[in-house]
C-alpha cells in the first residue's frame, strides 16, 4: 500500500489532479501494482478524505488554540510505538503540523495496520495528509521526511 501512496505522491502534484478511482486503479495496475495493493491504497485514501472532513469541521475550534500535551491512550501508544510518538512531537512542536493535522496522522497510522508504526511509514503517511490537504511541506519538514537517521545522505521516496 505504502509504494502506491508513494507512487500517487510522485505522479500527481495536487490530489486533484487525479483521475477518478475506477481509471486511477486502471493506471496503478498497468504501472504494475498488484491489485490487493491498489484497493488497499484506494480505501486508506477514501478514508483519509472522510477523517479530514470530519475532524476538520469538529475540531478546528477546539484545537486552533490548543496549547496542552497530547496524552495516548494505551492502544494508540501501543500501534504507534515510541519512535513515531516522538517524531509527531517533535514535527508539532516545530509547528510544521498542527493539533488537527497531528490527529489525522494519527488516525491514519492507526488505520494502516501494523503495530508499531515505523518512522519511515509515518513520515509517508504524514507525506501523503498534507498533500491531499494541498499543503506543500516546508524545507525542514521535506529535510525530516527524507534524510535517512542512520545516513548522512538524503535518500529518494523508492
Amino acid at each position: 500500500m505504502f509504494e502506491v501512496l508513494v507512487y500517487l505522491y510522485e505522479t500527481y502534484y495536487r490530489p486533484d489532479a487525479c483521475p477518478d478511482s475506477e481509471v486511477l486503479a486502471k493506471k496503478l495496475s498497468a504501472v504494475g501494482f498488484e491489485d490487493d495493493e491498489i484497493s488497499q491504497a484506494l480505501d486508506w485514501l477514501t478514508d483519509l478524505a472522510q477523517t479530514t472532513n470530519a475532524l476538520s469541521t469538529v475540531t478546528v475550534h477546539q484545537t486552533a488554540f490548543s496549547f496542552g500535551t497530547r496524552i495516548y491512550a494505551p492502544q494508540e501508544f501501543d500501534a504507534l510505538g515510541t519512535p513515531a510518538i516522538g517524531f509527531i512531537q517533535f514535527l508539532e512542536s516545530a509547528k510544521l503540523i498542527n493539533p488537527v493535522q497531528r490527529e489525522i496522522i494519527i488516525e491514519r497510522a492507526l488505520a494502516c495496520g501494523e503495530q508499531p508504526v515505523t518512522v519511515d511509514k509515518l513520515k509517508v503517511i504524514i507525506l501523503i495528509v498534507l498533500w491531499s490537504q494541498g499543503s506543500e511541506p516546508d524545507s525542514l519538514l521535506m529535510d525530516e521526511l527524507f534524510v535517512d537517521e542512520d545516513e548522512d545522505t538524503p535518500r529518494l521516496l523508492h
